[in-house]
């Protein structure tokens, strides 16, 4: 009895010793694709998805997000000429407005010294004229002096420019009487904002009261992740074509890629970039949110699923390639932005390289996470 349990002692050591020594199959080595290849069965084929790498679709960089916006030149921000206060509002937000049409009535006590200026600087004016054609008759017909002439030369000048002073302070208070004037608005279009309520007092030179905008000249403004300029940088020129589509309005769009913004935004760090939208734009409205799609050309950046491509040690990112042989290697890539599902490759890869893009965890035991 003694020996039959001294037998089967030391076959349980004899198999703890076996399986403490055996070891498991090393995960397929990272880097530079050289390692042996890793080859699978049949059976576990079937649980991996293989394509070949892209160029996006077509596209570069995938979705960027965007505004629509009034462009610059067809917007107008009105601002009082002189110190005032708001003695009525005349429009509304939203309301379709003409050119020169009244949006504020205010009341300064400097408008009756403008007017009085205006119409003293017009007398004025009147008689340097009258004094320095009467010199000029009188040089003439030889009875005059050259230094008279040129004294009522010089006077008819200097009454000239405080005429010109004097009108073009008129002109920004417009219309009105007494110590009351009215803001017109300098084009026509839509009150997009009124800052100011009645009763309220404005400042000369101060933030504008009233904005007005064409709602017919709208584009987009699209933002590039600044992750993403690597990538995009050689694309974002003047003239690409781009697809938009405006959920808001159901709408999607060609558009013309009109300029790019030089500096990146310091909080949400991304490039703005601007287009100009072909066709009718009735149905859009500035605000509203936009999806820019940048049209690439044959020789794009490439591009793989996010799925493909894992993580290990932290940082190193790697895709699985599939040789000519069946077998797959590991090799190292440097990625760039990543939208709509895929990711462009900035170096790692060539075209038409095959690689796992669904089941690559089973390759590689020691991945961390996928992208």
């Amino acid at each position: 009895m003694n020996k039959l349990l001294f037998r089967i002692g030391s076959l349980i050591l004899v198999a703890c010793l076996a399986a403490a020594c055996s070891k498991p199959p090393p995960s397929p080595q990272t880097g530079d694709g050289k390692a042996d290849g890793l080859t699978l069965s049949e059976a576990s084929r079937k649980y991996l998805e293989i394509e070949s790498v892209g160029t996006g679709h077509g596209t570069l960089g995938g979705v960027l997000p965007g505004r629509v916006a009034f462009q610059p030149q067809s917007m107008a921000a009105i601002g009082s000429p002189l110190d005032a206060r708001v003695l009525s509002i005349e429009v509304r937000p939203g309301e379709v407005v003409a050119a020169g049409a009244p949006l504020l009535t205010l009341q300064s006590v400097d408008v009756a010294a403008a007017r009085a200026d205006f119409t003293q600087a017009q007398a004025k004016a009147a008689a340097a004229e009258d004094l320095l054609r009467r010199q000029d008759e009188m040089l003439h017909k030889g009875v005059g002096l050259e230094v008279e002439r040129f004294e009522a030369e010089t006077a008819a000048r200097e009454a000239r420019a405080n005429l010109d002073r004097a009108q073009s302070t008129v002109a920004l208070i417009g219309g009105g009487k007494g110590d009351r004037f009215l803001l017109r608005a300098p084009a026509g279009g839509v009150v997009l904002t009124v800052r100011t309520n009645v009763g309220a007092v404005v400042s000369r030179g101060g933030e504008a009261l009233v904005e007005v905008g064409d709602p017919k000249r709208l584009w987009v403004v699209a933002y590039v992740p600044e992750s993403a300029l690597v990538g995009l940088a050689a694309s974002l020129v003047t003239g690409r074509t781009a697809e938009v589509r405006v959920p808001g309005a159901d709408a999607r769009f060609e558009a013309v890629l009109d300029g790019v913004g030089q500096m990146v935004d310091g909080e949400q760090r991304r490039l703005p970039i601007y287009l100009t939208l072909k066709g009718a734009t009735d149905r859009l409205t500035a605000g509203m949110l936009a999806e820019v799609r940048l049209v690439g050309a044959d020789d794009g950046p490439l591009s793989v699923p996010t799925a493909a491509v894992l993580i290990k040690d932290g940082s190193q990112q790697i895709v699985y390639v599939q040789g000519e042989d069946g077998s797959f290697k590991p090799q190292t890539v440097r990625t760039g932005v990543s939208r709509d599902g895929r990711v462009t490759i900035l170096e790692g890869l060539q075209p038409e390289d095959k690689v796992v893009v669904r089941g690559t965890l089973l390759l590689d035991s020691e991945a961390e996470q996928l992208l």
